[in-house]
């Protein structure tokens, strides 16, 4: 049903399903669940969903995500990041606030804070696919950069 049609504001979530691969760049206004394999860019308005079966090569822009999956690039959130204890993030990370579990594995850079949004449209995505290089090498302290794993304390 569309909701242009019902005069109503539905949600709606596409989905690339387990054992579908998609080459190229996904932009959508909505939410998106990945359960399959994404070779390109994915910007969504609303949140992205990785599942423990997706995978993405390729860099991330949304206003929510959830990823249990694997992410080889830059992940940038402008709001909340979950990070289940499948995930496994190769690459820097742009997020206003992140709840990691334990196990979740995270190679990269972080760069948090309120004025994310800022800091994303300032460094936008890199332009090649799959890069976790930052665009300026200056040191920041509010990044921390090496290989993280979550443990519970």
């Amino acid at each position: 049903m569309s909701p242009n049609k019902s005069g109503k504001n539905l949600p709606s979530v596409n989905m690339i399903s387990e054992g579908t691969e998609l080459k190229g760049t996904l932009e959508t206004k909505n939410d998106i669940r990945i359960a399959g394999t994404l070779d390109g860019e994915a910007k969504a308005k609303g949140k992205i969903i990785v599942s423990s079966t997706g995978k993405v090569d390729g860099n991330i822009e949304a206003v929510d995500a959830d990823i249990a999956g694997n992410i080889d690039g830059e992940v940038r959130v402008t709001n909340k990041l979950i990070l289940r204890k499948s995930a496994t993030i190769e690459g820097d990370i742009y997020t206003k606030t992140i709840l990691a579990e334990e196990g979740s594995q995270i190679n990269g850079s972080f760069h948090m804070g309120d004025d994310i949004k800022e800091e994303i449209k300032k460094n936008g995505l890199s332009s090649k696919l799959g890069s976790s290089k930052s665009k300026d090498n200056k040191a920041d302290k509010s990044v921390a950069k090496g290989k993280s794993k979550v443990n519970k304390d």
